[in-house]
């Protein structure tokens, strides 16, 4: 079979190349190719018949690239648990190049690169799983997210806990662009560099601001709303990302990095699932106040080119991030109607009250709104439902919008513990469902249902570095 003809850009790497160090990936002794997303694959115009073969993995794993491919490790900083790291990257991460239509092709578990800060720079096969399907499931769900190409496994063993399987993660991202981008750039006192950064931002992602009387605060305004708009997508589905620091805040509105994310199934703003987030800075509830806090972190990186006036461009970027919390709530309680059958603008305090009933009555969160639909509601709910249903809501409407499956957290490590042990059928299963999300269908009621009470008392989540 002749390889497809397509090239890999590297725009990145060429208009930043303070941002950027030159590597090749690590030569995987045994590859195998465990997941292959063809439906992404056809989008990108390559053959998955062509991705099966050993030239097609070679490209998945970064080892056989086109002649013009320079893959390269991303450097930026992050705020990681509120405190300044001012040199990250990609320490075990290529961004291989861009394909014509501008998005990245990126790897995870490559290898370790001179931003490795003392790790291995590998993965393994049970987190690169856990990024496939969650990933994917964002995407059937309509949030904006990177998406998962392929999870390749090396034959390699990943020392951790215990000894496992290694794996290489093969991702597609309108860009990898962060904050943390911003924050490196800012650090280094280079005003070009920034500058430079922000066009590249601008011209990629926020194409708008260029034609606006000031565009580096069209650029700061664009990242507000498409954060906004994000986070709230994440509340309204129960979805807990379990770090949001600012090198994981990225400038297009994408979700980014699945480590020690999960889904909500008990409603309750403190849920954390992190095993390394002890004091819940990134419980479910607190996610929309650390995305102001997160963004105020690129607002101060972009004070130099706002205004040269230092004090000038404090108070204009602060008055700019004033309106991150009425954006986030518009668009949380947009679509929290749309969730309810409600017309647009209905107020009678339905919305604002359902969270604490929620919580009061130990509601699984997924299940209540479909449930609601069909007119299956716990008794203590009444009094808020017969005010709900004097509005004649749509529950069509609501069936469209609202999911009956989502990645449930047991049904994840289930499919993860197989996928260790090298059973790949009940991801591929979860796949499937998780591919349709709100369409129910006959024979899947166990994807349906939350996990055991016991089950979600301990549940936590690894970063898998």
């Amino acid at each position: 079979m002749s390889a497809p003809t397509f090239t890999l850009d590297n725009r990145f790497a060429t208009d930043l190349p303070e941002l950027t160090i030159s590597w090749q990936a690590q030569s995987p002794p045994a590859p195998t190719l465990l997941l292959l997303n063809e439906t992404l694959a056809d989008e990108l115009g390559l053959d998955p018949d062509w991705l099966r073969t050993p030239d097609g993995v070679g490209l998945l794993t970064g080892t056989a690239l086109p002649a013009a491919a320079t893959p390269v490790a991303q450097v930026y900083a992050g705020h990681q648990f509120g405190g300044l790291q001012p040199r990250l990257g990609d320490g075990r991460a290529l961004l291989l190049g861009e394909f014509g239509d501008g998005r990245d092709l990126h790897l995870k578990g490559s290898g370790r690169t001179p931003l490795a800060r003392g790790g291995d720079g590998l993965a393994a096969v049970g987190p690169m799983v856990r990024e496939y399907l969650i990933s994917e499931g964002m995407h059937a769900l309509g949030i904006p997210t990177t998406r998962s190409l392929s999870v390749v496994a090396t034959g390699a063993t990943v020392y951790r806990e215990t000894p496992l399987p290694g794996a290489v993660l093969a991702r597609v991202a309108a860009s990898h662009l962060r904050v943390g981008s911003f924050q490196y750039a800012a650090g280094t006192g280079d005003l070009g560099l920034l500058r430079r950064l922000a066009d590249h931002a601008i011209s990629r992602h926020h194409p708008g601001a260029a034609a606006a009387a000031n565009p580096y605060l069209a650029l700061f305004d664009a990242v507000i709303t498409v954060q906004a708009e994000l986070v709230a997508r994440w509340m309204l589905v129960g979805f807990v990302h379990g770090v949001m620091n600012t090198d994981n805040v990225t400038i297009s509105g994408e979700t980014i990095d699945y480590g020690p994310c999960a889904f909500m199934d008990t409603f309750d703003p403190a849920t954390v699932f992190s095993s390394i987030d002890g004091w819940g800075r990134y419980a479910y509830g607190n996610q929309p106040s650390i995305t102001g806090w997160n963004l105020a972190r690129l607002a101060e990186t972009l004070l130099p080119l706002i205004d040269d006036d230092v004090e000038k461009a404090i108070e204009i970027a602060t008055e700019t991030l004033g309106d991150y919390a009425t954006r986030y709530q518009q668009a949380w309680r947009a679509g929290m109607h749309v969730k309810l059958g409600l017309p647009a603008g209905t107020d009678d305090g339905l919305v604002d009250e359902l969270p604490a009933l929620l919580e009061e009555h130990k509601l699984d969160y997924t299940s209540f709104f479909r449930g609601l639909a069909r007119g299956d509601v716990a008794l203590g709910l009444m009094n808020w439902v017969q005010r709900w249903r004097a509005h004649r809501p749509d529950t069509e409407a609501m069936n469209r919008v609202n999911p009956v499956y989502i990645p449930r957290n047991h049904l994840v490590e289930e499919a993860l513990a197989a996928a260790t042990a090298g059973d790949l059928d009940p991801a591929a299963r979860l796949l499937d469902v998780l591919g349709d999300p709100f369409t129910e269908r006959p024979g899947l009621e166990r994807y349906a249902a939350p996990g055991s009470e016991d089950f979600a008392a301990s549940y936590r989540t690894f970063c898998g570095t």
